[in-house]
């Protein structure tokens, strides 16, 4: 089994990255061949700061061995290293319809939330996102690819554009299966939507720990005092944040004391930030550990590289033949 994971360095990883992409493909990383690459061809649709892609690509690969990816039993690398993503994309864009890519909720969202503006603002890159998503995934025929829900979409996406092109050219790529945690597939932003950099409503992984805590007791709450009871306490925001970060007992019993009433809000939300803030000490030592020796850092992602590409260019190869462009 084959297995394959991107984030995109678009700014500071956050819960919702945690629980929907990298904690689920951290535990995957035993089970079979893992491939995790940073997206940094994705971050280019909505992050046009030269410096700050750099930035947060250096973060993201310290986050995401700070969490528990190990380079030994993985390939670890930047996307931007393996040009055969954009070049396999662009193969993969003569099969695909844009019926397709306009149904995508992804573009969807982008322009209700822009209105108007959304006609002269919308990229190509946005639009043609999912192709792009489809090459990193069929590049390195991927049996599994662990997604949160919002992103399933798109898993459907590639498998629609393997079938064609196989259809057309010939048995060339393997169709993949998602892999979705139903429990956690979208993790809650402080104002109860998805929590989405694009949203500003994250709780990042790394950080200050005052800036973080006012952040956590920011959550905003209904005007219930202290002593009434919350009936729907399974409903509220920092409950639904609380399962994620604090052992079972704990979760169960600080929803149960908000239900019954005579606990606040404020002590729910300290209750939160402490359990973060404990759930990610030992990340928090070894992030640091990294930071100090940038060298290995470097090190891990050329070494991916190089291993990831071997694999991208024998794939290309094979899709170039089948179409006819060896």
């Amino acid at each position: 089994m084959r297995i394959l994971t991107g984030i995109q360095p678009s700014g500071a990883l956050h819960l919702g990255n945690y629980f929907g992409a990298m904690l689920p493909a951290i535990q995957l990383q035993d089970e079979g061949e893992a491939y995790y690459f940073i997206a940094n061809y994705h971050s280019m649709t909505s992050l046009t700061d030269a410096a700050l892609r750099r930035q947060y690509s250096r973060d993201v690969a310290l986050d995401f061995m700070a969490c528990g990816l190990d380079p030994k039993r993985c390939i670890f690398w930047k996307q931007s290293d393996t040009p055969e993503h954009t070049e396999l994309a662009w193969l993969l864009s003569t099969v695909t319809p844009m019926g397709l890519l306009e149904r995508c909720h992804s573009y969807k969202d982008k322009l209700a939330r822009m209105g108007d503006d959304a006609a002269g603002s919308v990229n190509h890159g946005l639009f043609a996102y999912p192709v792009l998503m489809a090459a990193d995934i069929l590049l390195y025929d991927s049996n599994v690819v662990p997604v949160g829900r919002d992103q399933k979409q798109h898993l459907e996406v590639t498998r629609d554009i393997a079938i064609k092109f196989n259809i057309l050219y010939g048995e060339t790529f393997v169709v993949p299966e998602p892999r979705i945690r139903d429990e956690v597939a979208v993790v809650p932003g402080l104002d109860g939507e998805k929590m989405s950099k694009s949203y500003g409503n994250t709780i990042p992984i790394f950080g200050d720990e005052k800036i973080l805590k006012k952040r956590i007791m920011g959550i905003a709450m209904d005007s219930r005092g202290m002593e009434e009871p919350k009936p729907d306490a399974d409903k509220n925001i920092a409950i639904q944040l609380l399962r994620l970060v604090a052992p079972p007992e704990l979760a169960r019993s600080t929803e149960d004391r908000l239900r019954a009433g005579g606990f606040g809000y404020g002590d729910l939300k300290k209750q939160l930030f402490e359990s973060y803030w404990n759930y990610f000490a030992a990340a928090r030592t070894r992030r640091a550990e990294l930071a100090a020796n940038p060298d290995y850092v470097d090190t891990v992602l050329r070494e991916g590289a190089e291993r990831a590409r071997a694999v991208a260019q024998k794939t290309l190869a094979r899709a170039k033949r089948a179409c006819g462009l060896d």
